[in-house]
């Protein structure tokens, strides 16, 4: 069965964004290509070796690229240009980077602060307006109250230091709560004209397995993670999600 849209995935690393990329690329669940874009190419490979382990016919492609810019502008060009998504729309786009920080606030530079804010809520700035513009390339501009159809799924992986944060985690803080606000500001400028955006808060371990932790409640699932995800993209706009604490049972909160 061919794959019927596109899904653009930053952060393809062997837990969440395994479990992500398994479900929205199986033909019984997603049925979405899936290009996977990290830093390391041997990472991603590993990603697509896992995967395929479950599902020998997704369509998995890989894209070595860090957060800047330029990088991210070509490697949104090559998957546009790739043949293994040729005449597929664009119909999820997830910023699922991990990136932390920690370090005793008096320790902390000023160079340091600004990188960890440019690597990670300056990517989510590029990540999000390089997909936008994508979105509306394949699917037009006409809004929703014009009779305009929805246009995609943008989702970013947050954590609990988006909300609040612990000593000696300023630049993480910082980061997480940036991203938020982006999130927060892009939806209610891009629902009207289409843009499912989604800010998720994974509160607790992520595991690609289903095992005991997994059955007790101690952590999630990968593919739970993605199994959400996939429910958030179906959503009509009638009814959209735009803020999603996803933890395990036993998670304190």
């Amino acid at each position: 069965m061919s794959p019927s849209g596109l899904v653009i995935l930053i952060g393809a690393g062997p837990n969440t964004g395994t479990g992500i990329a398994r479900v929205l690329s199986h033909p019984s669940h997603g049925n979405l290509a899936v290009a996977l874009l990290a830093r390391r190419e041997e990472a991603l490979e590993e990603v697509v070796s896992n995967i395929r382990k479950t599902s020998p016919n997704a369509v998995l492609e890989t894209f070595p690229t860090d957060t800047s810019p330029e990088s991210l502008q070509k490697a949104f060009q090559d998957i546009k240009e790739h043949r293994s998504f040729e005449n597929l729309k664009l119909q999820m786009a997830i910023y699922s980077i991990k990136h932390s920080s920690k370090k005793p606030f008096m320790e902390e530079t000023y160079e340091d602060f600004t990188k960890s804010l440019e690597i990670y809520a300056g990517g989510a700035f590029s990540f999000a307006q390089l997909a936008l513009h994508r979105f509306f390339e394949d699917h037009g501009e006409t809004p929703l109250s014009d009779g305009g159809a929805k246009k995609g799924t943008l989702i970013f992986t947050g954590t609990l230091g988006a909300l609040r944060c612990s000593a000696q985690f300023a630049a993480y803080g910082s980061g997480r709560a940036s991203v938020r606000q982006l999130a927060q500001t892009l939806a209610r400028e891009m629902s009207e004209k289409g843009v499912h955006v989604v800010h998720t808060i994974a509160n607790g371990g992520i595991v690609d397995e289903n095992g005991e932790d997994q059955k007790t409640g101690k952590k999630m699932s990968a593919d739970a993670v993605g199994e959400t995800y996939l429910w958030l993209h179906q959503q009509r706009p009638c009814l959209w999600t735009h803020e999603l604490d996803m933890r395990p049972a036993c998670e304190k909160f």
